[in-house]
């Protein structure tokens, strides 16, 4: 089991609100299993827990994810190529999407 730590940096387009961009993160991954915690865009813990699918570079996590306003458990999906990640957002009415870089703290 490796467990790693990263601070995330965020762009939130098609959304109305001011979110936070800056997202401290520690995840453990088991094989394809993945669990963390991280400080989301509403400035709340979040917990999640996923399964982490893998090409090369390239990857695209499922899962679930908890303590957003819009629900209190709700699925995810992220796609990451090295460290950058894309990820669908909801805002009330409107759809986004998230664009972002993970730098790793640990290795």
């Amino acid at each position: 089991m490796e467990i790693l730590t990263s601070i995330a940096l965020s762009l939130h387009l098609g959304f109305e609100g001011d979110y936070n961009a800056i997202h401290p993160h520690i995840r453990l991954q088991e094989q394809q299993y993945v669990a963390g915690v991280y400080y989301n865009s509403e400035s709340n813990l979040s917990p999640y827990v996923g399964y982490r699918f893998e090409h090369n570079e390239f990857g695209l996590e499922l899962g679930a994810v908890g303590n957003y306003s819009t629900a209190p458990v709700m699925p995810y999906v992220r796609g990451t190529y090295k460290n950058f990640f894309i990820a669908p957002g909801a805002e009330r009415d409107n759809i986004g999407i998230v664009f972002g870089i993970d730098i790793p703290l640990t290795k």
